[in-house]
């Protein structure tokens, strides 16, 4: 264990929902507070207005208790180092950003928007990597006073900007990257750390929540290695400790070797597409965990406590990690073939009631009946909602055959077998499985058809399909009318095609 008290933070912010690499982020921070017997905080960076989503924090913390994540602080919970939403920290925020002013190591800055355009242009127009450049060079005080006035006499609102010091390496001792160093030069010039709002930027403001709530570790993507060194001359202007971070690699499409982004449409990236498909909250907490991280050996599969007792950053990978969506299905159909009985059944029921397949509120004999549905798929579905297509032959009042089932009915064998099995049928005792098995044993004997002749006719008969679940599971499923019915139905067509 840690000797120093960890405390690690999650802070998301609400602009929509949980994307599976902030869940990684969420759960890597998780998992490290939790192995160390450290605190977790939740803080919601909402300071950008624009594009936060109403609603988004809700569905965020919604979806992050869903995966099994909780924590010790936050909006919700509380905790001595509040509030937990930055657009209720402003106050803060502006005191130290007087200070910043105070001691000559920010000011104000009135260059517009379309300045700093054209600023860029021209950077880029001479080869040059575009970057702010100082509004008040080679001025006095008193010139920089001056042209500060007359900036407000025409009404421009500034933006505070931080200097950061010439000539200046930032560097620091990576737990994901190792040592990891910048040049000032090359951070972009002076950069904001209040907008023309008055709300504070991200990079401002994740340095003073982070020293002011006591954050010794910052785990997060390789996408925020390019704030680092701002975050330092941050950290530097205060004379402040910063973090050790560890910056984990970005995910990538396993079937495309590309980053994992939102305009992907080939893979899910929301945990609420996966809630929705009916996958199970452990499963999806065993995949994404194992996204950039492993343990020791060669499982893949573990339980919550397991993965806590495990959790080393130091096997944290230093490669892409792989989001291979046909892995994700097997390891959920791992945990849905030892998933509670009522839990899968639970599921199961809103995806076929949202497919409009099962009505709102069942009777308890059509419930069971569910449920046996769902027992006899569970060992198929990698996900609950799969129960819809999967089941559909079970659904559809007279399920036309494809020409492949036709084809398969078409032989000599196929009429003499089905017309046998519909006789012996129609005399078992009890309309179940077993009872089924044994009518086509005895069609069997009676016929002298064996194998697939055998199976498959009276499968596609009595079931309208040439695929489904055990021939005798699917006939009890079925129910003796519509069977009988099928039966009939197939000797028709059978009939009609002179066959």
């Amino acid at each position: 264990m840690a000797k120093e008290k960890i405390r690690v933070r999650y802070a998301p912010s609400p602009t929509g929902h949980l994307h599976i690499g902030n869940a990684r982020t969420a759960l890597f921070n998780y998992l490290f507070a939790r192995h160390n017997k450290g605190t977790m905080v939740l803080r919601i960076e909402d300071t950008d207005q624009k594009r936060n989503v109403e609603g988004g924090s809700k569905s965020q913390m919604e979806n992050l208790h869903w995966l099994g994540i909780d924590w010790d602080e936050g909006p919700d919970v509380g905790g001595e180092y509040g509030p937990y939403r930055q657009s209720e920290r402003k106050d803060i925020y502006n005191k130290y950003i007087q200070q910043l002013l105070d001691e000559g190591k920010a000011y104000y800055s009135y260059t517009t928007s379309e300045e700093l355009e054209a600023q860029r242009e021209e950077q880029r127009a001479m080869g040059i990597a575009p970057h702010y450049t100082y509004e008040y060079e080679g001025m006095t005080s008193d010139e920089i006073k001056q042209a500060q006035a007359a900036a407000e006499a025409k009404g421009l609102k500034p933006v505070v900007r931080i200097h950061i010091p010439e000539h200046r390496t930032y560097a620091w001792d990576d737990m994901v990257k190792g040592h990891v160093s910048f040049e000032s030069d090359t951070i972009g010039g002076d950069f904001v750390i209040q907008k023309r709002d008055g709300m504070p930027t991200y990079n401002f403001a994740v340095v003073i929540d982070d020293h002011l709530m006591e954050i010794t570790h910052v785990l997060r993507g390789d996408d925020h290695v390019a704030n680092t060194p701002k975050q330092l001359v941050v950290y530097e202007a205060f004379n402040w400790t910063p973090p050790k971070f560890a910056h984990m690699t970005l995910i990538i499409n396993a079937a495309t070797g590309k980053k994992l982004s939102k305009r992907d449409e080939s893979v899910l990236q929301f945990i609420e597409q996966y809630r929705d498909l009916g996958y199970l909250p452990d499963a999806m907490f065993n995949f994404i965990t194992l996204l950039g991280w492993s343990p020791v050996g060669e499982s893949e599969l573990f339980g919550r406590k397991e993965l806590i007792k495990l959790f080393d950053p130091k096997r944290l990978s230093k490669s892409p990690a792989a989001f291979d969506k046909k892995k994700l299905e097997w390891v959920n159909n791992q945990y849905v073939k030892n998933a509670d009985r009522d839990t899968l059944l639970d599921l199961s029921l809103n995806n076929l009631q949202e497919a409009g397949l099962v009505e709102q509120d069942p009777n308890p004999e059509k419930m069971e009946w569910i449920r046996q549905l769902v027992n006899i798929y569970s060992v198929q579905m990698s996900y609950t909602k799969q129960i819809v297509d999967l089941g559909r032959i079970f659904f559809e009042e007279e399920p036309k055959l494809t020409e492949a089932e036709l084809d398969e009915i078409k032989n000599d064998d196929a009429r003499p077998v089905i017309e046998e099995f519909k006789k012996q049928l129609s005399q078992v005792p009890r309309f179940t499985a077993v009872q089924a098995m044994n009518a086509i044993m005895a069609t069997r004997a009676a016929t002298g058809v064996k194998g697939r002749k055998l199976f498959m006719p009276i499968r596609i008969a009595a079931t309208r399909s040439m695929i489904g679940p055990g021939i005798g599971e699917a006939i009890e499923l079925m129910g003796k009318e519509r069977v009988m019915h099928h039966l009939e139905l197939t000797l028709t067509e059978l009939n009609e095609a002179n066959i």
